[in-house]
Order: structure tokens, then C-alpha cells, then sequence
């Protein structure tokens, strides 16, 4: 057998080493969530999954890189794109995409039972990485109070556990059960369900 790297397309060139390239072409031809997961864990602790404890920060590159408290999410307005960080080492887990978190606060009674246990005071988590294709969910429809993935125009109800709404996706957006440490959102448990798009 051969160990010469196979060829992949563009977005695979720029790996360094070709088992990586490998495994990036996988993730660019197929869209599966398993190939960018591995990449997710990989050693370099900025690109590690959420773990149990990580604290909720803002992005280094933001105007103020710091932990999320209960007073920066305001009821009903546009949720917050944050990332999982290690209290111990500091390091915030932003260097690999599907850890980017929606957090948002709702009224507490809109909650159904399943999304208010996972929820504090009305805060709730979900993974910011749609699970149709794979695009970032990044717009807010203000007067449903419901998350929209820009690509393909799949909606979530995040009242209720993230269920479709409409759109072509077929699955929820992953949950994170938070809880409360002081005034800062605290990892409380794993998602709900794999991140990203499913298997063809």
C-alpha cells in the first residue's frame, strides 16, 4: 500500500500533515459531524469539546474576553455566541468551530420540562452549529423568539428543546445542561446529542 497522501480539493490543502488532510477531506466531501468531532478533540486544549465545569466566556477576539455572568443575557434579545473555557488552565475552547454555544434567556414559564431542567433562571445553551449542513445558526427572529440557520433557512424553537420549527434539518440543535457557579454559567453535563450534521 502506498503512503503517499491522497489529493483532496482546496479546503483540505492547507493541512500540514497528510492524516489530518485526510481526515479534513472526509469532513469537506461527506459533512459528517464524526470527522470535525475528531478534529474538535484534538490535543491542542483551545480545541477540546465542552467538558463538565468549563465556565461560559466570550471569545478572546471580543471587545472584553471574559466569563459570561447572568447579567449579560438579557430576556428575549439575541442570544450570545460564547465558548466553553477551562477555570483551571484559563483556556478558552474557541479554536474549533463546533464549540461555539448559543446562550440566550427566555421567560421561564415558556420552557417546556425538558429544556427548563438543562436551563438557569430561564438561560439556555445550545450548540451554535446546525445539524442539517453544518452552517453556523447565527440569526435571531425576534418576534418567535426563534433561532434560523442562515443557510438553509432551518428554524428552532429554543422554548422546547431546540425542536425544528421548520426548514429541512430533522433534528433538534443539541442542548447543554448549565448551572450556576456565583454568577457565572457553568458547564453542568455533555450535549444532548452529536454536534453537527448527521450521516447521509
Amino acid at each position: 500500500m502506498s503512503n503517499e497522501a491522497p489529493t483532496c480539493g482546496p479546503a483540505a490543502q492547507a493541512c500540514a500533515s497528510w492524516p489530518r488532510r485526510r481526515l479534513l477531506c472526509a469532513a469537506v466531501a461527506t459533512g459528517l459531524a464524526a470527522p470535525l468531532a475528531l478534529l474538535a478533540n484534538d490535543a491542542d486544549p483551545s480545541k477540546q469539546t465542552a467538558m463538565p465545569g468549563d465556565v461560559l466566556a466570550f471569545a478572546s477576539w471580543e471587545d472584553e474576553p471574559r466569563a459570561v455572568t447572568t447579567a449579560d443575557v438579557v430576556q428575549n434579545a439575541a442570544p450570545l455566541a460564547v465558548y466553553p473555557q477551562d477555570p483551571a488552565s484559563g483556556v478558552t475552547r474557541e479554536n474549533a468551530r463546533l464549540n461555539q454555544i448559543l446562550l440566550l434567556r427566555l421567560a421561564p414559564d415558556s420552557l417546556d420540562e425538558a429544556t427548563r431542567a438543562r436551563a438557569v433562571d430561564g438561560i439556555v445553551a445550545y450548540s451554535a452549529i446546525c445539524t442539517h449542513a453544518a452552517c453556523a445558526v447565527s440569526e435571531w427572529q425576534a418576534d418567535k423568539l426563534h433561532l434560523v440557520c442562515p443557510c438553509h433557512s432551518s428554524e428552532y424553537d429554543p422554548a422546547k428543546s431546540a425542536a425544528r420549527v421548520t426548514g429541512p434539518t430533522a433534528r433538534p440543535l443539541p442542548a447543554l445542561p448549565i448551572k450556576l457557579l456565583g454568577d457565572k454559567l457553568v458547564v453542568a453535563g455533555p450535549f444532548s446529542a452529536p454536534l453537527g450534521a448527521p450521516a447521509p
